[in-house]
């Protein structure tokens, strides 16, 4: 399989509060909740750059399209990384994280491997670190 990763969808409980918490609290662009039309088809898209896109859609939603049960969260099944170039942009955005309703899990400090990171739960218990790493700094657009 080449490797390519273009949707990254995360289970909400409610959409609403989501989208409000990535919209407006993180500065995420988005066209708004879509699908309302269909039954569990209401989801919400993030543009997140390099053609990836974030979804999120009802935890009932997701659990019923895959044909599994619905599930009890867990935030420590995986972490998101939103990889910055600076120091103070980790500082930055945690600060802009926790004004937008995000529980701050690790405030930002020195990490073992040279870097500089920090955690956030998004209000659905996802988690989020913002890093920067020296060694795989962001590729700025051109």
């Amino acid at each position: 399989m080449p490797p390519h990763l273009s949707v990254l969808t995360l289970a909400v409980d409610d959409l609403d509060r989501a989208v409000r918490f990535y919209r407006d609290g993180l500065g995420l662009p988005t066209e708004g909740i879509v699908g309302t039309e269909f039954t569990h088809g209401a989801v919400a898209f993030f543009e997140m750059g390099g053609g990836l896109k974030l979804a999120l859609w009802p935890r009932a939603s997701l659990a019923h399209d895959a044909g599994l049960p619905l599930g009890s969260p867990s935030a420590t099944e995986f972490s998101l990384g939103h990889n910055v170039g600076s120091r103070v942009e980790v500082d930055a955005l945690l600060a802009q994280a926790g004004r937008a309703g995000a529980l701050i899990v690790k405030p930002a400090g020195e990490t073992f491997w040279g870097g500089y990171a920090g955690y956030f739960q998004d209000p659905d218990g996802h988690l989020w670190e913002v890093v920067w790493n020296p060694q795989l700094l962001p590729q700025t657009p051109e």
